[in-house]
């Protein structure tokens, strides 16, 4: 009998709670024992966000909530659509129409079917209902999570603003299949090309961590994927923002452990959250008292 792992963890604020949500979709470490995959654990493991929602552990100190997957995003990605499935992994077709995206074409969609474009991670093929089962065990409970904080916020607010946490492989244009003139930076914001947040909250979160030392990059290579398509709306004071660290900054992405850099560049996430919190207060106070 399959053992389900718990979806999430859930960090509520510890005061006076702001409407600022973070989640971190993937950067689960428990892999249920029906994955049953062809390649080693270690190579799945590439696949993880490790430690991201450990880098913003601080978030509820200022108010914020934290929402951080359990799961693998190998196993099931809680930053896809749910119709952004590879058919070629099913032993049988899907019941329902699929629209699979462009990553997905490289191995890299709802299902993962890659670990890198030439190593495959199954050597079999997948039932629909254990499909079915991931999404209705992990994927459904992660969303309907996340989808409350925001609405909770929003309600008592009329405004939000959400940070989704990601970490990015050093070789992530080569994963990617771009060619790019400059080296990735250390932190990649996206917003869809301005669509899901407010530019100035945007153009903060770059100021901040640029006075800390470290390189930005907006939109290049990554622009955000389904969470912040469907929460971000600046016209209705939804914002939603995608932050991708790049992993050698803070861990080894060999061995996946911290590396002598964690606790500083930890230490510079709680100081990020700290303006980003004051940022939220005085737009909230402000707009009380138009």
């Amino acid at each position: 009998m399959n053992k389900i792992v718990k979806p999430f963890e859930l960090y509520l604020p510890a005061g006076e709670a702001i409407p600022l949500v973070c989640d971190s979709p993937h950067s689960g470490v428990y892999y249920p024992d029906d994955f049953q995959a062809a390649i080693p654990q270690a190579r799945l493991r590439e696949g993880e966000d490790t430690h991201v929602d450990a880098l913003w552990r601080a978030a509820p100190e200022f108010g914020a909530t934290l929402l951080a997957a359990n799961f693998p995003r190998v196993y099931i990605d809680a930053n896809r659509t749910l119709d952004d499935l590879d058919e070629s992994l099913l032993e049988t077709p899907w019941p329902e129409p699929l629209q699979p995206g462009p990553k997905t074409h490289l191995g890299f969609g709802l299902i993962w079917r890659n670990i890198d474009k030439n190593t495959p991670i199954y050597g079999r093929k997948l039932t629909v209902d254990e499909v079915r089962a991931r999404i209705d065990q992990y994927y459904r409970p992660y969303h309907a999570s996340l989808s409350a904080a925001i609405d909770t916020a929003y309600q008592r607010f009329g405004a939000v603003w959400h940070l989704n946490l990601h970490s990015m492989p050093n070789n992530a244009y080569e994963r990617l299949g771009m060619n790019s003139p400059h080296p990735l930076a250390d932190f990649v914001l996206g917003d869809r090309d301005g669509t899901t947040c407010d530019a100035e909250f945007v153009q903060l979160v770059a100021s901040e961590l640029r006075s800390l030392g470290y390189s930005v990059a907006i939109n290049d290579p990554y622009k955000g994927v389904e969470l912040i398509a469907r929460i971000g709306d600046p016209s209705k004071r939804r914002n939603s923002l995608q932050i991708e660290a790049r992993r050698p900054i803070y861990m080894d992405e060999k061995t996946r452990e911290p590396n002598e850099r964690f606790a500083d560049v930890q230490r510079d996430m709680t100081h990020v959250l700290q303006k980003l919190a004051d940022y939220i207060c005085k737009q909230c106070h402000a707009s009380l008292h138009k």
